[in-house]
């Protein structure tokens, strides 16, 4: 019995040994999308009275998680060591997005699907790319959307659209990679917002 016990807790001590010397996972610097620049305000006169809530966009398995995306080559999906987003890349769009209604000011009837509030159309979609990808020697960070404009009460898909926006790199180590995608989804932000509300003044239903 005694010699038993004696090799169980040798036993039990090479097992916390063991653990000691695993190795330590590697620390991540963390990114936001750069702060966006704000555009001028609509008039008191523009603002809208329908309501809209902004969906998380659809996305593949690569782009649905924090990591910061890059194709190398081919059809390569990797990621850059050692840093990656705040959120995955479906919210951080979305907030941006989100920035970008507020910012234009017209429509002020605004909620998110992390919210129960239900609304007279829903922006939503899927995203295509939010990456860097490289051409030869040269990168680039492309984002692209498919975005859809559906009803409300009834999900009815009113209208949709693909917005692309593409910004070349000349520095390609991760802060300037970031200020690219900051740049790009700007862009594509303030395209989508002015395609949203054109549509939602022919679309949804006018209030007095």
């Amino acid at each position: 019995m005694k010699l038993t016990r004696i090799a169980l807790l040798g036993a039990g001590l090479t097992l916390i040994g063991a653990c000691s010397i695993l190795p330590k996972s590697e620390p991540s610097d963390v990114y936001r999308l750069p702060a966006a620049q704000a555009p001028a305000s609509a008039s008191p006169a523009a603002t809208q009275s329908w309501s809209l809530r902004l969906n998380k966009l659809q996305a593949s398995e690569a782009l649905n998680r924090p990591s910061i995306a890059v194709i190398p080559q081919g059809d390569v999906i990797s990621s850059y060591k050692g840093s990656r987003w705040s959120d995955p890349a479906p919210v951080l769009l979305r907030n941006r997005l989100l920035d970008g209604f507020q910012r234009d000011g017209r429509v002020t009837l605004l909620s998110t699907d992390d919210s129960n509030f239900q609304a007279d159309l829903e922006l939503g979609g899927s995203l295509q790319a939010f990456q860097t990808e490289y051409q030869g020697t040269q990168a680039g960070v492309v984002v692209r959307v498919d975005a859809l404009l559906v009803r409300g009460y009834d999900q009815r898909i009113l209208a949709s659209r693909r917005f692309e926006e593409r910004q070349s790199l000349n520095d390609v180590q991760v802060p300037a990679v970031v200020a690219g995608f900051g740049k790009a989804s700007d862009r594509l932000t303030a395209k989508v917002v002015t395609w949203a509300v054109e549509q939602g003044q022919k679309l949804a239903p006018q209030r007095p």
